[in-house]
């Protein structure tokens, strides 16, 4: 039995230091992923984000804008305004290494901050015709 109480306790802690609200015990793996990516768009050679691995795919500049401008989208969709302009052909015209993972790095932080403010309830006000469902808040 005395065994059992230091499990106990641990857990107790373990629980007690989650983040409180809609996003709780997502916050190490936001920031792991999130250290990933980067991490992933710095090892990439500069002269490789022009590449594109067949016709019709995405340039590896493509694929981490595309991620970009989906992470201030999808957190939008929940009310918070992004700070950019979002337009689509961005994808397209940010292409050098330190513009790609300028954008990447401030998405990551836009999605932390605004999440961080968000409360289920904020999730029940009208979006226009956008509707937050369950599945909305499992992609932000």
């Amino acid at each position: 039995m005395l065994k059992l109480v230091p499990l106990v306790l641990l857990a107790a802690c373990g629980l007690h230091a989650q983040p409180e609200g809609l996003w709780q015990g997502y916050d190490g793996e936001w920031r792991h992923v999130s250290s990933q990516l980067v991490a992933l768009a710095d090892a990439i050679a500069a002269e490789k984000y022009s590449w594109r691995p067949a016709p019709g795919v995405r340039t590896v500049s493509e694929v981490f804008m595309h991620i970009a401008l989906a992470n201030y989208g999808l957190v939008g969709i929940t009310g918070p305004k992004p700070p950019v302009n979002l337009n689509p052909r961005l994808e397209k015209t940010v292409t050098r290494k330190a513009q790609v993972i300028e954008w990447l790095k401030g998405s990551l932080e836009f999605v932390k901050t605004e999440r961080a403010q968000l409360k289920p309830a904020d999730l029940d006000a009208p979006r226009g015709w956008r509707t937050v469902t369950p599945l909305w808040t499992a992609c932000i």
